[in-house]
């Protein structure tokens, strides 16, 4: 999602049509046991991110000359977005005829996310998503939380009653953590409770119930992709040592902008113990630059011109 994101910011920033394309029997009726390659056509570059666990995932842009178009793909959804609205209907067309598509036009509405264009940006909100998450829980009714997660209390593995059946707590934060993709103000509480997924605790999903209240405060809080005059990355990011208190690792967090466009954060607990704080922000700073490194290669396929230096804030 941070290059569909990427992606936006870059196409509000140049004024582009974001076009949104289905393809039509995209599943297989059988068992696949032969190896699949993807062929790029000649002009064409892919772009993945380093160590993605979604092999499905991709991005091709086409340049030549003062020509540039982009097209992610994640398995039959498409976006395709450009410089050049002749050959974007082309490529539709081209599209159509050899895999059987479905135009849907601007897009409105990809993979569970809904976007709202007017002439300052673009919105982006899991509205929808959240009321059936909301309604899932059965929690519609009930009042609304102002804050995700109470900070006087501290989650353990020790504290409450086992649940009877886990699995409505792993559906719950499994759609949770869904909901990040455009609330990164919950990227922290899914951190948390996830971790407790294989033996969750009453008092764990009281926490989470929480942080379900919380959403209901505002379920289509989302992100706003504003149309600027340049792209330039910033990126904040922070540690937390030894905030579990069962593990004694500790948390690493960042976020990071394309000029006030948030493109990409993580709340992360490492997997090592840490002896000082002052290396607990090293490896921060580290997670944020890899971040960041391989940004400057994406926004570099999306023609984007960025600088070697990009400010890190603690």
């Amino acid at each position: 999602m941070v290059t569909v994101r990427a992606l936006i910011a870059t196409a509000v920033h140049h004024n582009w049509e974001i076009e949104q394309l289905d393809v039509n029997n995209a599943f297989l009726h059988g068992d696949l046991n032969e190896e699949v390659y993807m062929h790029i056509p000649q002009g064409y570059t892919k772009s993945v991110p380093p160590n993605s666990s979604y092999a499905d995932t991709s991005l091709l842009t086409y340049n030549k000359g003062t020509t540039f178009l982009a097209l992610v793909i994640y398995v039959d959804d498409l976006l395709l977005t450009g410089n050049n609205p002749k050959l974007i209907s082309d490529v539709k067309q081209q599209l159509d005829t050899t895999f059987s598509i479905k135009d849907l036009g601007s897009i409105h509405y990809y993979l569970g996310i809904e976007f709202l264009r007017n002439l300052q940006g673009i919105t982006i909100s899991q509205r929808k998503y959240a009321l059936e998450l909301l309604h899932l829980a059965g929690i519609l009714v009930e009042k609304p939380s102002n804050i995700p997660l109470d900070p006087t209390i501290n989650l353990t593995d020790n504290i409450g009653e086992p649940l009877p059946d886990a699995t409505q707590y792993r559906t719950l934060v499994g759609k949770l953590i869904y909901c990040t993709i455009t609330r990164p103000d919950l990227s922290f509480a899914a951190q948390i409770l996830s971790q407790f997924s294989q033996s969750p605790k009453t008092s764990h999903l009281q926490a989470l119930y929480k942080v379900l209240r919380y959403i209901k405060l505002s379920p289509g809080q989302g992100l706003h992709f504003l149309q600027h005059t340049s792209l330039s990355l910033q990126a904040y990011c922070d540690s937390d040592w030894i905030k579990c208190s069962i593990s004694r690792r500790y948390v690493t967090g960042y976020c990071i902008y394309l000029s006030s466009c948030l493109i990409s954060w993580q709340s992360k607990k490492q997997t090592m113990v840490s002896r000082s704080s002052t290396e607990a922000e090293y490896r921060a700073l580290a997670d944020c630059t890899c971040e960041i490194t391989w940004l400057q290669s994406l926004l570099h396929d999306l023609h984007v011109p960025t600088t070697t230096y990009v400010p890190i804030f603690l």
